[in-house]
């Protein structure tokens, strides 16, 4: 007897899954717990298991293309089985570009599609991106039904226009990093307040720990910080703030797919060893894609070190769910003043942002006051 196999939710809130590779092809038999199909999530690379044994009858969507989560992924059976879809509709794989080429219910034929004055066949939304674009509707061939011009045609038609280029479609982790960023972007106000550190503590202290990440140290020194200022280590929540009592730091790392927030948990309970040690592996693990979603989620606060892919100063910008990331910058000699004396100095740059609605400005100049001190200890 056939068994359909639906997308499982592999992590805490996904929604779909593109398919990066089918290991076992229609017709092919697969093992139990054998590799079945690796998809891509906003987080991770997966290889998702066959959950019995038998001969692959149907796979529910084409590599490259998107599976809503419980939407028909595969169907399992005996050698020589024939399946046919059942009448009940399926959560649909959706392109990995917008094609609006089915209607939204029904069909539309020539008779009842929406048109221009020109007898263009489009759909109000459709007709309005084209004003956006500067498409002239009468200019695009049409392939939905009836000869309807769907938004990909608009899209392609006003690409068209801006001469040669390539089309790169979004990847699911670069969407997600376009989602999370926009959220927060648009939803937490965002302040930014600078300084700089003389480097020669800190690039000391990494010395005599036989120079591990340099996030390491600076996640040693902040927690005190951190349990100094609570605010810093907290979430807005409506009518209230979070002051977490964990410290679980998460640091950028720059991946070929985009940048990743990796988490250290307990941050406040591990040696500086231990912590060079854990960031390593968690860095090795986001570039590999081979990190899950509790070593990629769940941080408290948020430190970016850009000085390690040559930045100076920036305007981080704050983790969705949380209050604060510290962005520290690449350390180069300066001109600078002590005791009223001009010399030079190597410094490192700092960049707090921070979520106005949890802190003020004086706190948040307090707060970086003493993440200077700690830095400098």
């Amino acid at each position: 007897m056939a068994t359909e196999f639906h997308l499982p939710d592999i992590g805490e809130g996904l929604a779909e899954a593109t398919i990066v590779h089918w290991y076992v092809e229609v017709g092919e038999r697969v093992e139990t717990d054998a590799p079945l199909v690796e998809i891509e999530t906003d987080k991770a690379v997966v290889e998702v298991p066959a959950p019995v044994a038998g001969v692959v009858l149907h796979h529910g969507a084409a590599v490259d293309e998107v599976l809503e989560v419980e939407a028909l992924l595969a169907v399992i059976g005996d050698e020589g089985e024939s399946w046919a879809p059942s009448s009940s509709p399926e959560p649909a794989a959706t392109a990995t570009t917008s094609d609006e080429a089915a209607p939204i219910v029904g069909t539309l034929d020539s008779s009842d599609a929406p048109t221009v004055a020109s007898g263009v066949q489009a759909l109000p939304m459709v007709r309005k991106l084209a004003a956006e674009l500067g498409v002239d509707l009468t200019s695009v061939a049409g392939s939905g039904p009836g000869g309807r011009v769907t938004e990909a045609d608009v899209r392609s038609a006003a690409e068209a226009t801006t001469g040669p280029h390539t089309r790169v479609p979004l990847s699911a982790t670069r969407k997600a990093i376009v989602a999370n960023l926009s959220r927060s972007w648009t939803e937490i106000p965002h302040v930014t307040t600078y300084s700089e550190v003389d480097a020669s503590a800190l690039l000391a202290a990494r010395a005599d720990a036989g120079k591990p990440p340099l996030e390491a140290i600076l996640m040693h020194r902040l927690v005190p910080v951190l349990k100094e200022f609570p605010g810093f280590n907290a979430s807005f929540a409506g009518d209230a703030v979070l002051q977490h009592e964990r410290w679980d730091l998460g640091f950028a790392v720059d991946t070929p797919d985009g940048l990743m927030v990796a988490v250290v948990r307990d941050v406040d309970q591990k040696s500086v060893a231990q912590l060079g040690d854990e960031i390593r592996e968690l860095a090795d693990g986001a570039k590999s894609r081979s990190l899950t979603r509790a070593e990629l989620t769940g941080q408290t606060f948020t430190i970016s070190n850009i000085g390690a892919v040559g930045g100076r100063y920036g305007t981080p910008i704050i983790p969705y769910g949380t209050s604060a990331i510290l962005s520290v910058g690449r350390a180069e000699p300066q001109a600078v003043v002590r005791d009223g004396e001009i010399t030079i100095a190597t410094e490192f740059p700092l960049s707090l942002s921070y979520d106005h609605r949890i802190i003020d400005g004086g706190t948040g100049r307090a707060f970086m006051a003493a993440v200077v001190a700690a830095f400098s200890s």
